[in-house]
């Protein structure tokens, strides 16, 4: 099978950073954005830019139906994907392959409820430092997508081999992982460090870039998802975190998480997914997570504050 035709729902920083990409390297009669109207409207209106540039995205509404979509890719928090889904309805046949680039380690799931498990493809964005304020993205390094398929799902192997034949033909960084349960969980780990700290300490990159207090925290925070991982039976290591933390020290230091832009621009976080998720297993196994626990009620404030 090949991919010809690539839909996104979300236009935040990681949707306006790949359907860039994506436009440039495919023309914007290949690739499209799908809405409410609402939203459409407000394209329309406001336009978006990357990088100082406007963006001339093909964007279509959601209610359009007999347009099928190759590949799907999911671009929206982790609060929005219910809705995300509904938008998504009329673009998802048989053969369309599905890309979930939301954080945390349950969306792969939820969709895979929605219009099957057989169209998903395990994927993990990382390594980029988008930051989307308004309408406007800037970006310097674009990271990477960690593709992949579990164990037992030999059966996607020609959906896979789809997605990776597209990012060789596109140029796009990307790793085909041999073990994805693996790498879903180490990014379960840098979130509930990186995305987390910046934000209770209103800083940036730089502000976990340096030794002290932030970073310590961060890595305690780490720590614990190391701790639970081994009762989820994932052999996340030591080693793991040290590569993680040199991957966050190679970011602009001005560039910012995901949760830090949340809060700056008064939105709903993805606490629950990272903290929250992190507290619930502790509770499962028995294993004490008190810095996720501060982390936790530190965010749930600084929301109460605005919404």
């Amino acid at each position: 099978m090949k991919i010809n035709k690539i839909s996104i729902v979300g236009m935040g920083a990681l949707g306006i950073l790949y359907g860039d990409f994506f436009t440039q390297k495919l023309g914007k009669e290949r690739v499209e954005f799908v809405m409410d109207r609402a939203r459409l409207k407000k394209y329309q209106k406001e336009g978006v830019y990357c990088n100082g540039r406007p963006c001339d995205f093909t964007v279509v509404n959601e209610d359009e139906k007999n347009a099928f979509t190759d590949l799907l890719i999911f671009a929206v928090k982790a609060y929005s994907l219910d809705r995300a889904i509904l938008s998504a309805r009329n673009k998802v046949s048989q053969n369309t392959v599905i890309l979930s680039l939301l954080n945390g380690i349950t969306s792969e799931e939820i969709i895979g409820q929605a219009f099957g498990p057989d169209k998903v493809i395990y994927c993990v964005a990382q390594g980029m430092d988008a930051v989307k304020i308004g309408n406007e993205m800037t970006y310097t390094n674009m990271g990477k997508l960690c593709i992949g398929i579990l164990d037992h799902e030999k059966d996607k192997k020609e959906k896979l081999q789809a997605v990776i034949d597209l990012f060789e033909q596109t140029g796009l960084p990307y790793v085909a992982e041999e073990n994805m349960k693996h790498r879903l969980w180490k990014k379960l780990m840098i979130n509930t460090g990186v995305n987390q700290i910046v934000t209770i300490y209103e800083g940036t990159f730089k502000t976990v870039q340096q030794p002290g207090e932030a970073r310590d925290m961060m890595i305690a925070a780490m720590r614990e998802v190391i701790l639970l991982a081994e009762k989820e039976n994932i052999p996340i290591t030591e080693k793991d975190l040290e590569e993680y933390v040199c991957l966050i020290d190679t970011l602009d230091p001005n560039g910012m998480p995901s949760m830090r832009q949340d809060v700056l621009e008064k939105r709903k976080t993805e606490v629950e997914l990272f903290s929250g998720t992190v507290i619930k297993l502790g509770k499962k196994h028995g294993v004490p997570t008190p810095v996720n626990q501060r982390i936790y009620e530190k965010i749930r404030s600084m929301e109460e504050e605005y919404l």
